[in-house]
């Protein structure tokens, strides 16, 4: 693991990227989601949290997008969805009745990082399709970017 993936806070990103997912997905997905530790450490979390609800170009990428998550499940910034922001979607199941940002939480706790496989409405096809999100917590909070891998 590199050392500045062991330092991001939790963000919670939730991707609306492409149908099926390549290994070069996977790889923005990790990138996407350091590149908000970066901005976190160099500006703070408050700043992170501004620029990801401003929508900064930065961190919304082809459809990729970072998202910011508290460690008690309230999302705290969402690239792409405004409305999220504040809300506990912990306690929200993906399509087959998983708690899949709970176990996020879970394992920010336990592990710091990891990725979280799930079944996600995909808003550019309108079909619930396989997801995984890759996270990584910071302090109190977890940085996350997902991606779409299809039916």
């Amino acid at each position: 693991m590199k050392p500045i993936t062991t330092s991001i806070l939790l963000l919670l990103a939730v991707c609306g990227g492409p149908a099926h997912a390549s290994g070069n997905d996977r790889e923005a997905a990790v990138a996407m989601v350091e590149k908000g530790g970066v901005f976190l450490k160099k500006h703070g979390r408050d700043a992170l949290i501004k620029a990801v609800n401003e929508r900064s170009p930065e961190f919304i990428v082809d459809g990729l997008y970072l998202g910011v998550r508290g460690m008690d499940g309230v999302t705290r910034a969402h690239a792409t969805n405004p409305k999220l922001v504040g809300k506990n979607m912990a306690v929200l199941p993906d399509a087959d009745g998983k708690l899949f940002r709970q176990q996020i939480i879970d394992i920010a706790k336990t592990k710091g990082s990891g990725w979280m496989d799930y079944r996600y409405n995909n808003p550019a096809t309108g079909v619930i399709e396989k997801k995984t999100t890759y996270f990584v917590r910071h302090g109190d909070v977890i940085l996350e970017a997902g991606i779409y891998l299809g039916k």
